[in-house]
């Protein structure tokens, strides 16, 4: 069966990713995406994309739906008032999706949120922001015995800490390091994240609200 050729913007897109996850978004050109994607026209980029905020945009909008739509998927058979159920319908398709060939999604979005363009996360499809939504505020529901701003933060945390998990395993299997079979990963992922947000709340963590306790927001995306 012959293969499809890949358009010039879907290898640009797919050169993009690989690149922003390898040297960060400031450490790449777009002159340079656009030679990796083998387009002599220094200027071939920003001719389909505009600029390097629309690039990353196109990258997001080719991944998300995918994930978005694996999410309600798995949404739909979940266990009511589990919590881990709910931590797997949100977790699962990020460490799916960083088992893919030639995936560097992952990378791209622990890079993406670390530079100068992560504002570029706010403008994501509403009905994904929905999802991430209802999954905060389901999780919230099942954690009643962690007061606030700890349970939201810890909430926050676990969504981060899975993206940047698979990230290095993603990296890890770039670059052909041995990682765990993809079954034990996902199991230490879920009871990890599970075990992290049920734990019990230390009074003087759960009460401090001051950035000098140590509070932090990490905005995760995907």
């Amino acid at each position: 069966m012959a293969t499809i050729p890949r358009s010039t913007k879907e290898q640009i897109i797919d050169e993009a990713e690989r690149l922003f996850a390898a040297h960060g978004l400031d450490g790449v050109s777009l002159r340079q995406i656009g030679a990796a994607a083998g387009n002599a026209n220094n200027s071939a980029v920003q001719y389909h994309f505009g600029s390097k905020d629309q690039l990353v945009r196109a990258i997001l909008d080719t991944r998300l739906p995918h994930l978005d739509e694996r999410r309600q998927m798995l949404m739909a058979h979940r266990r009511p008032n589990d919590l881990r159920s709910w931590v797997e319908c949100y977790v699962l398709p990020i460490l799916e999706q960083g088992e893919q060939v030639g995936s560097h999604y992952l990378s791209f979005i622990a890079m993406l949120q670390q530079s100068a363009h992560r504002d570029v996360l706010t403008t994501i499809p509403e009905r994904v922001r929905e999802s991430t939504r209802a999954f905060r505020e389901q999780v919230a529901a099942l954690l009643p015995h962690v007061p606030e701003p700890l349970r939201t933060h810890r909430i926050t945390q676990a969504m981060a800490f899975s993206v940047h998990a698979t990230a290095d395993r993603e990296r890890a299997r770039d670059h052909g390091h041995e990682v765990l079979p993809f079954a034990v990963h996902v199991a230490d992922i879920l009871d990890g994240l599970v075990g992290f947000l049920e734990a019990p709340a230390i009074a003087s963590s759960a009460t401090s609200t001051s950035p000098r306790s140590g509070a932090s927001s990490i905005r995760p995306g995907g």
